[in-house]
């Protein structure tokens, strides 16, 4: 028999494990000296921190509160329902199911409950605003079903909603799908509801983006008049990563039997304590000011850049998120992230509507607000960070320049630490 010590290691992460310490350090200062952009990113609170880096990771549960596959689940039975109760509570939903592990399972988990192999699935193209999971050919939704899309307009690259009609007449999908990654506008989910009862379709909204602003009532609730709603419970929601889904009684069983046993085991009950905080963070006032200062700092960035000659998609927005056309700048998306980036200025690239680039160096760049919003960042910071974003873009070939927009990057990030 051994003699060495099998009990637990007790000892903190920096001894334990110096380099993944080191890491998670380097990354703590990564989010305080830079401003991130990042729109489908934000910033949690230190309670759903302990939340998620609590115990509860310790417990297998697989199954429902109240319907386990395994004993001394009474507390994460109490998680769990807390959860539910005030996420439905929140969208006013009909039934609310919190263990899906990311929006992206939580719109599989759907598929699986409402489709049948081969199916007709209608949602928006990619290219144009879409997500992979709405029936992109590199996704298993593209893959296991026979995906169509509808697009946006040129010129306005806005939706219409009588083509969407046109579409789903013609292509009579089994499922329709609103929502998007990078559409900065509203989308008309009644109108979408009205289509999607026109041909007897299933009616989902993905609202993985806008459920903060939903949650805050700034935005409008698809819950009301969707048969499924999927979310996450990040990006605006500022909450920690993972999905959610929503829908009216009579599809709660087979939703709870696709997400499990279906599509996954045991729920991650550490993950679901932590968004039962952010639920019930949200149902304070503060949530609400959080949001409408969203939207205040997302339309006060794109008026500014509109000012400084850059191309908005659509015009503006009308959410948390800015899509900007970069082509008059003479610089791609790629290029521009990569630039950005050296001066402390996070984004990403992305893809434009009828995009001549295509998607591996588009011409777009992707702009949010809530994660400087949750720093405390008001318009006249959004303002003065556009400017920093046209100048580093004007001064790509002018390194006096580009120090002197990092040094003015550094001093926002010091004026608005993160934590």
């Amino acid at each position: 028999m051994s003699t060495a010590s099998s009990k637990l290691n007790r000892e903190p992460l920096q001894a334990a494990d110096p380099e993944i310490y080191s890491t998670i350090a380097a990354e703590t200062k990564r989010q305080q000296e830079n401003l991130i952009l990042i729109a489908s990113e934000n910033l949690v609170s230190r309670a759903v921190l302990e939340a998620q880096g609590s115990v509860l990771t310790n417990k297998y549960a697989e199954g429902y509160a109240g319907a386990r596959y395994y004993g001394g689940c009474n507390c994460v039975d109490q998680a769990e329902r807390l959860a539910c109760e005030r996420a439905g509570e929140l969208f006013n939903a009909e039934h609310a199911n919190v263990q899906p592990h990311s929006g992206t399972s939580a719109n599989m988990a759907v598929f699986l409950a409402m489709l049948k192999p081969g199916d007709r699935i209608l949602g928006m193209d990619l290219s144009h605003g879409g997500h992979l999971t709405h029936g992109s050919k590199v996704n298993i939704s593209g893959r296991y079903y026979q995906s169509f899309s509808y697009k946006v307009e040129p010129g306005s690259c806005l939706l219409n909603l009588e083509e969407v009609r046109k579409v789903a007449h013609e292509v009579r999908p089994r499922l329709i799908i609103a929502g998007a990654s990078s559409y900065p506008r509203r989308i008309d989910f009644e109108g979408f509801a009205d289509i999607a009862r026109e041909i007897g379709a299933i009616f989902l909204v993905d609202m993985a983006h806008t459920a903060g602003l939903v949650a805050a009532g700034v935005h409008p609730n698809p819950v009301l008049c969707s048969d499924i709603v999927t979310a996450t419970t990040h990006k605006t929601f500022r909450g920690p990563r993972g999905g959610m889904i929503f829908c009216r009684h009579k599809y709660a069983s087979e939703i709870d039997k696709a997400v499990f046993p279906g599509l996954q085991g045991g729920p991650l009950m550490h993950i679901i304590a932590a968004k039962a905080v952010a639920f019930k963070e949200a149902q304070l006032p503060d949530f609400v000011t959080y949001q409408e200062n969203v939207l205040a700092n997302a339309s006060a960035l794109a008026a500014a850049l509109a000012e400084l000659d850059f191309t908005l998609v659509t015009g503006g927005t009308d959410t948390h998120l800015v899509l900007v056309d970069l082509r008059n700048k003479d610089i791609s998306g790629m290029e521009a992230e990569k630039l950005l980036e050296e001066v402390g200025i996070i984004v990403n690239k992305n893809v434009i509507p009828y995009d001549p680039r295509g998607a591996n160096n588009p011409s777009g760049i992707r702009l949010g607000s809530p994660t400087l919003t949750s720093r405390g960042m008001t318009p006249e910071q959004m303002r003065q960070i556009a400017g920093l974003i046209e100048k580093t873009i004007a001064s790509r070939f002018n390194s006096r320049n580009l120090d002197d927009v990092k040094r003015s990057v550094e001093n926002i990030c010091l004026e608005f630490p993160a934590y």
